[in-house]
């Protein structure tokens, strides 16, 4: 008996002993086999959010574009004259201001005062051809003068009326006024006066160079409106669209953003660099831009 007792109780002991090794691995296991499901569904949805959020709201929509700062052509003037001559005086340097009609240079040329000379004989002439040909008309209708010499008064007075209106047309090219140098007699220079008001520029003359007849003097640059040109290509055309927001920076002016407006695109494409160009008006001025400075822009597509 002791010993069928000794082996039942051994046969408990060993059932005991493999049943407590599978409880003890139950929990360790549950949590090896639960953990991977939650990482996973978290990896996977939230860089999901992530990306639709910064491509919808936090990526810009916008295109790059270089360029430079112009002005537009009625605010660029190039000064030159229709006549020639030597400079006489020079009033003016790159880079200052000058307001409309400023003399900026005078120039030394005889046809100068023999236009003047041409103009003034021809106002003395006419004067005097008119009183004859209304002499001549008013006896002709008094039948007491023959016909054939009022037509020759009235084409000598109508001749000389033409004449002074040509000389007239030059001297105001010239940007004299007539009626002034009635009063004031025959100038020995020419003055030569700024268009518009403006900063001189590009004055590359001196006294006692001689300029033919149409040679630039200088340029006069008016500052007050500036423009972006810049280059465009064919696989942008889609989002140039006038009125678009350009926000753009110049070089050598730091991190400074400055803002405009898409105006202009070029309806031409170049057949070699296959670009075009493209214009937008600057909001505001600056005293520091410059024609000619390098910029780059980006347009904001609508």
């Amino acid at each position: 008996m002791n010993v069928n007792h000794i082996l039942i109780a051994m046969l408990l002991l060993a059932g005991c002993g493999t049943k407590s090794p599978e409880k003890e691995s139950e929990p360790a296991s549950k949590p090896q086999s639960e953990q991977p499901v939650v990482t996973a569904e978290a990896e996977m949805v939230e860089p999901g959010k992530m990306d639709a959020e910064s491509g919808a709201t936090n990526v810009a929509n916008h295109t790059s574009f270089n360029g430079i700062l112009v002005v537009p052509p009625q605010k660029q003037v190039t000064v030159g004259l229709t006549l020639g001559g030597a400079i006489h005086s020079l009033n003016m340097l790159s880079g200052q201001f000058v307001r409309r009609g400023a003399v900026l240079a005078t120039l030394r040329n005889p046809e100068f005062i023999d236009l003047q000379q041409q103009y003034l004989e021809a106002v003395a002439q006419e004067e005097f051809l008119e009183k004859e040909y209304r002499r001549q008309e008013r006896l002709s209708e008094e039948e007491a003068a023959s016909r054939k010499r009022f037509e020759q008064s009235k084409a000598e007075y109508l001749s000389m009326k033409a004449r002074k209106s040509g000389a007239a047309a030059q001297l105001t090219i010239l940007g004299v006024n007539p009626e002034e140098l009635q009063a004031s007699g025959i100038r020995p220079y020419l003055e030569v006066k700024a268009p518009i008001e403006g900063f001189v520029a590009n004055m590359k003359v001196n006294p006692g160079i001689f300029i033919n007849p149409g040679d630039k003097i200088c340029d006069i640059v008016s500052k007050g409106d500036f423009m972006l040109l810049l280059t465009a290509y064919e696989k942008d055309l889609e989002g140039l669209v006038p009125g678009s927001a350009v926000k753009f920076r110049v070089n050598g002016m730091k991190e400074e953003v400055f803002e405009a407006e898409l105006v202009s695109v070029g309806q031409q494409i170049d057949e070699v660099s296959r670009s075009l160009e493209v214009y937008a008006r600057v909001q505001g001025t600056n005293p520091r831009f410059r024609p000619g400075m390098y910029v780059t822009a980006r347009i904001e597509k609508k």
